[in-house]
């Protein structure tokens, strides 16, 4: 399994349930970098988001038969990370994405639009 494989079972479980505004951002020429991808996505609801991340863990787990190593928000429903160690999902309501702006955070990393990718 390589972390690009895994980033492209993340984003089959995004686009299952019509995760939107999908992101890969490449990492592994970061220096710091705790991972060598982040994929990300928003959703309207937290239904939706909760369908999501469940969705993303489905494909990951038949596609390479991986569970992530550690999960994050599923009280709150407005930022759910699933940390599969050499990728990570961050799946978010609009709001808190635009809040927390991981594209402008980590801005060293090549980012791709899954429209852009298409």
């Amino acid at each position: 399994m390589t972390s690009e494989d895994l980033s492209r079972l993340i984003i089959k479980g995004m686009e299952e349930k019509k995760g939107s505004d999908i992101v890969v951002m490449d990492l592994r020429e970061v220096k710091g970098a705790v991972s060598d991808y982040f994929v990300i996505c928003s959703g309207s609801s937290d239904t939706q988001i909760q369908a999501i991340s469940e969705s993303v863990e489905k494909e990951v787990k038949e596609g390479l038969d991986e569970l992530p190593w550690r999960k994050e928000g599923y009280t709150n429903r407005e930022w759910i990370l699933m940390d599969y160690v050499s990728a990570v999902a961050h799946i978010f309501k609009q709001d808190k994405r635009e809040f927390y702006a991981l594209e402008d955070l980590w801005g060293d990393a090549k980012t791709t639009s899954l429209s852009e990718a298409v």
